[in-house]
């Protein structure tokens, strides 16, 4: 696969298969994501594979926190408190497109919870990696993570693999410690499902929609 077509065939599945992943491969994943640049070679990114009984384990902590209605938030702010245009129509596009494909009516809140309670099992990914950063570090790190990540998911598309990001992860960072070990000192920023496309999953079948690049490009030139 060209690194083109790693690129344009990467998407957010919400659907796998059983199939295992060997851990050879997935550190073969993380080996070439980390030749990412980042500033001064710092190299910020640390990750938890969770495989197996301490992927289920996690999961189904996260799952009682979150069905004990306890308070949970993220220890950073991912998005802001208000959406200006186009942003918002963008995400609400994205989330109704889902929606109406998995048969979920507008309201139906008992329905989106269900769906939303599918990120904790990673959709039922046979890996999940958890993503951290030391929280000594700044916003310049956080945007090398940024390139990190994707070379993760453009590295497991080469190898045949798909993946989701998945920020909800990070708002049960207590439960997360607590299963998992990570450092009162890291800040996680993500999970990501990793293993093989279930393609039956209707929710597979979404195609999010990018902006013409008439609409965020500027060309100058003399």
């Amino acid at each position: 696969m060209t690194a083109f077509a790693a690129i344009t065939s990467r998407r957010s599945i919400r659907g796998f298969t059983d199939q295992p992943v060997p851990l050879d491969l997935v550190n073969r994943i993380l080996e070439a994501a980390a030749r990412a640049p980042s500033g001064t070679n710092m190299q910020p990114w640390k990750a938890t594979v969770v495989t197996g009984a301490a992927l289920k384990r996690t999961s189904d902590a996260v799952l009682r926190a979150r069905h004990a209605g306890e308070e949970h938030a993220s220890e950073y702010k991912y998005y802001p408190d208000k959406f200006p245009e186009p942003y918002i129509t963008r995400r609400r596009k994205v989330g109704w497109d889902l929606y109406t494909l998995v048969g979920i009516q507008k309201g139906d809140t008992a329905k989106m919870a269900v769906q939303h309670d599918k990120n904790f099992t990673f959709f039922n990914a046979p890996v999940g990696i958890f993503f951290t950063i030391d929280k000594r570090l700044e916003i310049g790190s956080w945007l090398d993570y940024g390139m990190f990540i994707q070379n993760v998911m453009t590295a497991a598309r080469e190898a045949g693999l798909s993946s989701c990001p998945q920020v909800a992860w990070a708002q049960y960072h207590k439960v997360l410690r607590a299963e998992l070990g990570i450092p009162e000192g890291d800040t996680i920023v993500c999970g990501l499902a990793l293993g093989y496309e279930d393609e039956s999953e209707i929710a597979n079948t979404l195609r999010t929609e990018r902006a013409p690049l008439e609409d965020w490009v500027t060309v100058v030139q003399d």
